[in-house]
């Protein structure tokens, strides 16, 4: 291989859609981050809303993400309606300690 010689692309993570009935309509919190502009540095984001019970699973292991939507609290300057969450950041409201493992979440 030659020094200017480029690696073929990465393929687009695949992912797999699914539905989740148990916590479609559940409130929900959860938390993530997003780069700081201008830095090498990501600041906290923080998230309530509902849940849709639509998910995506990314990866082998799987990588779950849930969509978020009716946002009651959002990141000043966040412009969509929706946003999606890790599973392992999802605290749904009534449910103790669901953030790191999230029971329902985990199908």
């Amino acid at each position: 291989m030659s020094a200017n010689a480029s690696p073929p692309p990465e393929e687009p993570t695949p992912w797999r859609a699914g539905f989740d009935a148990r916590l479609q309509g559940r409130r929900a919190e959860c938390d993530g981050g997003q780069a700081l502009e201008g830095t090498h540095l990501a600041g906290r984001q923080d998230f309530a809303g509902t849940l849709t019970g639509e998910y995506r699973d990314f990866g082998p292991y799987p990588w779950r993400w849930y969509l978020m939507t009716a946002l009651t609290k959002k990141p000043d300057g966040y412009g969509h309606l929706a946003v999606w969450c890790d599973a392992g950041s999802l605290f749904i409201e009534g449910e103790p300690d669901a953030g790191a493992g999230c029971e329902p979440c985990a199908s």
